[in-house]
C-alpha cells in the first residue's frame, strides 16, 4: 500500500486546535502540513481505516530549518490509542534536551517512542533541511509485536510491546505544536513535507 499524495483518496482529518482551518495541502504530489506562530495547532490526518498490524511503516519526510526553541514538531506515527502510540516526532528541541544528545547549530531532535505498554522514549539527532525515510517495523515475536524504529535505513531503536495483533493502527501524518517539544510558543510558522507513506503488511 503506497499513497504518493497525489490526493488524499484513503486519508482523513484528524487534526486538534486549528479553529475549523485546514492546515494542509497537497502539490505536486507532495503533502504540506503547517502551524502558525502563537497558536497551538496541532494539524494532522490519518488514514480512514484502523486496519494496520504488523509489517512495516515508511514516511518519506523533508525537515526544514524550524524555528529556534519553538514548541513544535513533525510527526510520523501510528496510534491505537493513547496507550497504544509509535511516533517519531522531529523538532527543534529544549536546550535541556539538545544539551543531552549534544546537538549541533544544523541538529534537531527525533523522538521515537511508545507512549505506553511499555513506555519508552529514544532521543537522537538529524540535520534540518533534509528529507528522510521514518520506518517503523512492526513484527511478531512469542505472539507479540516486536516495535523497531529505522531513519533511512539505519536501525535506531528497538521494543518488545506487551501486546499483540488483536491491535490494529491507524496511520498519521502530523505538524503540530507541541509543549515537550522546545522552550517557547513557536514565533514562526513551522512545516513539513510528506512525498509518500507506504505500509507493507508481513
Amino acid at each position: 500500500m503506497t499513497w504518493n499524495f497525489n490526493t488524499l483518496e484513503g486519508w482523513e482529518d484528524g487534526s486538534q486546535n486549528v479553529n475549523q482551518d485546514t492546515n494542509y495541502s497537497i502539490t505536486d504530489g507532495v503533502l504540506h502540513m503547517f502551524t502558525r506562530a502563537n497558536t497551538w495547532d496541532r494539524p494532522k490526518v490519518k488514514t480512514q481505516e484502523k486496519i494496520y498490524k504488523q509489517g512495516m511503516y515508511s514516511w518519506r519526510v523533508f525537515v526544514p530549518e524550524m524555528g529556534v526553541g519553538d514548541k513544535a514538531s513533525i510527526g510520523a506515527f501510528i496510534y491505537h490509542d493513547d496507550a497504544h502510540e509509535l511516533d517519531f516526532e522531529i523538532g527543534y528541541g529544549s536546550a535541556h534536551v539538545r544539551q543531552g544528545v549534544q546537538a549541533k547549530e544544523q541538529d534537531l531532535v527525533v523522538y521515537m517512542t511508545s507512549q505506553a505498554n511499555p513506555f519508552q522514549s529514544i532521543i537522537k539527532t538529524v540535520k534540518r533541511n533534509a528529507w528522510y525515510t521514518l520506518a517503523l517495523e512492526l513484527k511478531i515475536e512469542n505472539d507479540m509485536y516486536v516495535a523497531v524504529w529505522y531513519i533511512d535505513g539505519i536501525e535506531m531503536s528497538r521494543l518488545n510491546l506487551n501486546y499483540g495483533e488483536d491491535t490494529s493502527f491507524y496511520i498519521f501524518c502530523s505538524v503540530e505544536n507541541l509543549e515537550f517539544m522546545g522552550d517557547h510558543i513557536p514565533k514562526q510558522d513551522n512545516y513539513g513535507l510528506f512525498d509518500d507513506v507506504e505500509y507493507a503488511p508481513y
